[in-house]
């Protein structure tokens, strides 16, 4: 329950600011371009706050948090006064209106900006991407790691922690090839200047994002620190906080054969669902037998698992592989604004794929899977909910864009006709297009609310 409402609380919280700076956007365009504003709303249906301001719009706070709206004074839905015309939309010219209606996804893009360039500000703790192995019979199979190496760019684009290869990797799907510069450690270190570039043949690389990670399935071998096999932690409630098992023990052997690695239990554990199991464990320089039944869960593709729930002790991670992404107030706009565009492009990249075939409808997110990210992100700290908003900014902005009669991108497409052809695009066409984009975009969201319900 208290995730439910941790989640629900962030989800509120994200698209209040992301809503807000969409419609501020219009609101700020068409007070230039003297419209009069006659109501800013910030959600639909019954308000729960109202105040009018003294330039005469109402500003609005209602109770479904599901979008906002700016309505302007305009001829073609009420009875605008003769000495209020010059201030109706459609009285405008044609580009001030495609500046007011592009204000919308602009301010989204902006608001992507602002909120990088605090986390940036901030400073973020990461890990930099390198690899000690690849996987035989995948596409990264051809490079020989004979010591850790770090990813230093993706078919050219730099990047410097393992969430940027994801992102560079996720915009390749579909692609036939895509290259790896790998530089050792030692290189970056100055002992070795030797970088190194592969080109992968990918064309054969297919996974589900929503279950298989783009870096494991391309063939990289993630460096890890070492795992000791002492429990630094117990779940509560699980079948280890019901066993014997203490924080501290180490364990030695499962079912009589000797501790190996932290996977290979793993492994046991999760063929062992409602399956006693024993387990040789050493506390205090005593080894003792503890008799244990995992309890039964769900996999990530619906599969039964056991699960024990203790965590190891593992190594901390060197400092060479730790990374600061922290910049001054200058520094940090630059490099806000590029990820901003890096996020635009993939963005783009995987509605291409999308239409392609090469991205699965399964992949579309609706407001609960957001409002789990929002509430994911809120819990790991500021600068991740900050990444967070500037994600789903872009995204909310780039779908604002899609040429759909009922987005903002549908109205620019019919005032760039309107630019080309001299007149305005026939009212009956309009409607029909209206028409045509709202069945469109109420499948898309049934989709995404269907895929959020089969991910829970």
């Amino acid at each position: 329950m208290l995730d439910f409402l941790w989640n629900l609380g962030s989800f509120i919280v994200a698209l209040g600011l992301l809503i807000t700076a969409h419609e501020y956007g219009h609101f700020y365009v068409a007070r230039r371009c003297g419209v009069k504003v006659e109501r800013f709303s910030i959600g639909f249906g019954k308000a729960i706050w109202r105040r009018v301001g003294k330039d005469g719009t109402e500003y609005v706070l209602a109770m479904i948090p599901l979008g906002g709206y700016v309505k302007m004074l305009d001829e073609r839905v009420e009875d605008v006064p003769e000495a209020l015309k010059d201030q109706a939309f459609n009285r405008k010219t044609v580009w001030q209106r495609i500046a007011i209606v592009a204000a919308g996804p602009i301010a989204n893009f902006i608001f992507a900006i602002v909120a990088l360039y605090f986390m940036y500000l901030i400073g973020v703790p990461s890990l930099k991407p390198v690899i000690t192995s690849t996987t035989p019979g995948t596409a990264a199979a051809q490079i020989q790691v004979t010591e850790p190496m770090q990813i230093t760019a993706i078919s050219g684009q730099a990047v410097r922690n393992w969430e940027e290869v994801n992102l560079a990797l996720v915009g390749h799907i579909g692609d036939e090839s895509l290259s790896l510069s790998l530089t050792p450690l030692s290189g970056l270190q100055g002992l070795d200047s030797s970088a190194r570039s592969y080109t992968l043949d990918t064309s054969n690389w297919h996974f589900d994002p929503e279950k298989e990670s783009p870096i494991t399935t391309l063939g990289l071998g993630i460096y890890r620190p070492e795992i000791d096999p002492t429990i630094a932690a117990i779940s509560p409630d699980s079948a280890a906080a019901k066993s014997e098992l203490k924080v501290g023990d180490t364990l030695v052997a499962i079912n009589g054969k000797n501790y190996t690695d932290w996977q290979a239990f793993v492994d046991i554990i999760q063929h062992s669902a409602n399956v006693p199991v024993s387990l040789t464990v050493r506390r205090n320089g005593e080894q003792f037998n503890v008799a244990v039944t995992p309890l039964s869960s769900k996999s990530a593709d619906g599969q039964e698992i056991g699960m024990l729930g203790v965590s190891p002790t593992q190594a901390p991670w060197p400092d060479n592989m730790r990374l600061q992404l922290e910049y001054g107030p200058i520094d940090s706009f630059g490099i806000a604004a590029d990820k901003t565009w890096q996020l635009v492009a993939v963005s783009f990249k995987m509605i291409g794929k999308l239409f392609t075939g090469d991205v699965s409808v399964k992949n579309l997110s609706g407001p609960i899977s957001i409002a789990q990210g929002a509430g994911s992100s809120a819990n790991y700290g500021l600068v991740y909910f900050l990444g967070f908003l500037a994600l789903i900014s872009v995204n909310l902005g780039i779908i604002n864009l899609l040429p759909l009669p009922v987005l903002d991108g549908g109205h620019l497409l019919y005032y760039f006709i309107e630019v080309i052809t001299g007149k305005p695009v026939p009212e009956k066409v309009q409607e029909i297009g209206f028409r045509f984009g709202a069945a469109i975009l109420l499948m898309l969201m049934s989709i995404a609310l269907f895929n959020d319900f089969a991910r829970l």
